[in-house]
């Protein structure tokens, strides 16, 4: 019998925040890129392969936050609220120390990362300074990302959107004061920006502390924060570093994939990173339903409740690839504007419209892989997306780039191509996995306590 934490949800009143919190967390990227790109091309391309970096040390984070994610709800759909909280102090605790660890190995490693690259004395420049200053914001946004965890387990999905947008109004404002020098102020540019980024992820961190505290009356003790309950820290890992092993495969993959791109030229570099600014409003409402999807497939799983879990996940995935093959016709038909908000330069231009075109075969696939592996993870079925994905990401997506985009000529649209390839491949097997069911024996865990 469903309890009355999972009566209260639905899906729709779970995604439409993190719908909002994902286009608000995707405009923070958009925004600096867009502030950059008219300050300059160069300086907008760096910080896009900068981000590159980064975006690995925030898979790191994203292993205590996926497991906290899935346990907690699986804690509340058993009506387990004690281990719930305990599972949240742990959470935190964890990211706490991956963020004081991550901070510093950037400033020890992060010069030699973004040498792998190969750019530009001018391009490396850029991407070295964006680095180290972003760099020290790790630590806070990986407080971010396990608080945020923690809200949305308990459907407060509201409230970690608040954040989401402070980021957003604190980058906007620093990244147009550092461009355009308003107020008589100097034009700092890429400085400028990354520390707008840094101020913004400190205020949002200390507001999520405010909020959990006081609407879950959740505290943290020094004691709690320092030695955390080692049962619980792995118990997120079990759950946490298969499932994150899956996006980490996918940041390496892809900076083997951008060494590719680089060789192609600047103007394919710099098309790169706006048509990725622009495909992530293609797939932005299949994420956002996807993860509220997950936050409700946990608690059905809590409380033993297979096959809604089933019906929902599929339910899901009709309405997911349906938007992203109309998005993505969007984002095709008007490409050529779309990209000239970025940049004038008709070389990147005439190099991007072809790519968002692709994103009509890519984004219907990747709906079917975004929706169904994190069904497979909210169930405990961890293990699974990163065997696939290790070996298609790898195994079709590096190799088909290489093949279709180096060796076969097609440049970076072959490279478009092959990313459709590795997205099919993973939602096929992703498909077949769900379908026949071997991940009821995976999933819950915990006996769901009777509810009086």
């Amino acid at each position: 019998m469903p309890n009355k934490n999972t009566e209260q949800l639905s899906l729709f009143k779970i995604s439409w925040p993190i719908f909002i919190e994902l286009a608000l967390h995707m405009g923070t990227g958009i925004i600096a890129t867009l502030m950059l790109a008219h300050y300059s091309d160069a300086a907008a391309s760096a910080v896009g392969v900068a981000n590159q970096i980064l975006n690995v040390f925030l898979i790191v984070f994203s292993v205590t936050s996926v497991g906290a994610t899935i346990l907690i709800g699986q804690a509340i759909g058993a009506n387990r609220m004690k281990k719930s909280r305990d599972f949240a102090r742990s959470a935190v605790s964890l990211n706490m120390w991956l963020g004081v660890f991550m901070v510093v190995f950037v400033f020890l490693f992060g010069e030699t990362f973004l040498r792998l690259f190969g750019l530009s004395d001018e391009l490396f420049a850029h991407g070295i300074l964006f680095l180290k200053i972003v760099g020290l914001s790790l630590f806070t946004e990986a407080l971010i990302m396990a608080l945020s965890a923690v809200l949305r387990s308990h459907g407060m999905t509201k409230h970690a959107m608040l954040a989401t947008l402070l980021i957003d109004v604190i980058t906007a404002i620093g990244a147009m004061l550092a461009v355009t020098g308003w107020f008589g102020l100097p034009v700092t540019g890429v400085a400028g920006v990354a520390w707008a980024i840094v101020i913004a992820r400190f205020a949002a961190m200390v507001l999520l502390f405010l909020i959990v505290k006081r609407r879950l009356m959740l505290r943290f003790q020094i004691k709690e924060l320092i030695r955390p309950q080692g049962d619980d820290i792995k118990a997120l890992l079990q759950i946490g570093v298969p499932s994150a092993g899956e996006n980490l495969s996918y940041q390496f993959s892809q900076i083997i994939i951008t060494g590719f791109i680089a060789t192609m030229g600047e103007a394919s570099l710099a098309a790169r990173v706006y048509v990725m600014n622009l495909s992530m409003l293609a797939f932005l409402f299949t994420v956002a339903i996807a993860q509220g999807t997950q936050l409700l497939i946990a608690r059905d799983i809590g409380g033993k409740r297979f096959k809604e879990a089933y019906t929902r996940a599929v339910r899901t995935l009709k309405i997911a690839m349906f938007s992203s093959l109309v998005a993505s016709l969007g984002l095709a038909v008007f490409g050529k504007s779309l990209l000239g908000l970025f940049t004038s330069n008709p070389d990147i231009i005439a190099v991007g419209i072809p790519i968002l075109w692709a994103t009509l075969i890519l984004e219907p696939g990747r709906a079917m892989n975004i929706v169904l592996m994190g069904s497979l993870k909210a169930v405990g079925d961890v293990r699974f997306p990163v065997m696939i994905g290790i070996a298609s990401m790898w195994g079709v997506a590096v190799v088909f780039s290489y093949l279709f985009g180096l060796q076969m000529g097609l440049g970076i649209l072959g490279i478009w191509l092959a990313f459709s390839l590795d997205e099919w491949f993973r939602g096929f097997f992703a498909f077949r996995r769900w379908k026949y069911g071997t991940w009821q024996q995976k999933g819950f865990q915990f006996e769901a306590k009777p509810t009086a």
